[in-house]
Order: structure tokens, then sequence, then C-alpha cells
């Protein structure tokens, strides 16, 4: 196992126990990268006691479709975005018996970067308990599995600080 699949999962359980212990659930809407991050929460033994579901909507009709991303906000802003990944975390907890959510939509590369977003422009969102929902945008640098494993590196950092 290499190091970066050990980092993830310490992570994941740590959230695991978190989320437990606070007695809610976590759904995820991933985009680029693609269930990764439900992968490795799913990887920990007992997840079934925290993990409701995940989402890979890749597409913006999937993103609509399967998580009621109005199809203004995608036209006007993008699906890579702050306000695309808020409408995503939203969806992702009111479509599912989850409380918590995070949400990830970016551009891993190596095509389809433009000078406002660039290759490595990853936003995430992440849907609490009490209704709050907050965003932050990043630019990762690396190759595309780089800036994929950067994304679900700082989604769960973000549910381990939030929880």
């Amino acid at each position: 196992m290499e190091t970066n699949d050990v980092t993830l999962q310490a992570l994941a359980a740590e959230v695991g126990g978190k989320l437990k212990a606070a007695g809610l659930m976590l759904a995820t809407a991933e985009s680029c990268t693609g269930g990764w991050i439900a992968k490795v929460m799913t990887d920990t033994a007992g997840s079934s006691a925290w993990f409701e579901r995940g989402s890979v909507t890749y597409s913006n009709e999937s993103k609509a479709a399967m998580l009621g991303v109005r199809a203004r906000t995608l036209e006007q802003f993008g699906a890579v975005s702050e306000a695309v990944v808020r409408e995503m975390a939203e969806g992702a907890a009111s479509w599912s018996q989850a409380r918590v959510s995070v949400a990830v939509s970016g551009i891993a590369g190596p095509d389809g970067g433009s000078p406002e977003k660039p290759v490595g422009t990853v936003w995430i969102a992440w849907r609490w308990a009490d209704g709050r929902v907050t965003a932050a945008g990043h630019l990762f640098k690396g190759d595309r599995d780089s800036v994929r494993f950067q994304a679900v590196l700082t989604a769960l950092e973000g549910l381990r600080d939030g929880l």
C-alpha cells in the first residue's frame, strides 16, 4: 500500500469516527474525483454506520438530474464553480438520509483548462448537519492523478476539521 493510500484511509477512518460519534450520515457528490471519496470512505470497516450514499455526477446533465443543480447555475458559472458545488452539496444531502455531505468539481487535466479556470482548479463544498454550506476553491499542481488526490485529501480534511 502506498503512503497516499494510508493517508487517505487514516483520514477516512477519523472522519467516520466523528460521524458515528455524532450520529450522522455522509453523502458524497463527486465530479472530477470520480467516486474516489466514496471509495476511500467505504474502504473503512463499519462504514455502513455513517456512509449513506455517493453520486458520481460527471456531466452537467447528471448534476441537474441527480442533485438538482439548476441549469441556470451551470450556464452562468460553469460546472467548476463555487455556486455549482454548493448546489451539489445541498442536493446530495437533501436527496438522501445524510445530514452531512461533500461535493467536488474540478479540472484535473491534462486538457480542459482555460485562462480563467486552469487545469488544477477544484471547488469543494461541505454541507453541515446544521444546514450551513461552506466552500473553498483551490488550484492544485501536478498531473491528473495528483490533482485528484489533492482534491480527495482536501475534501476529507475539510470534513475532519468541520465535524
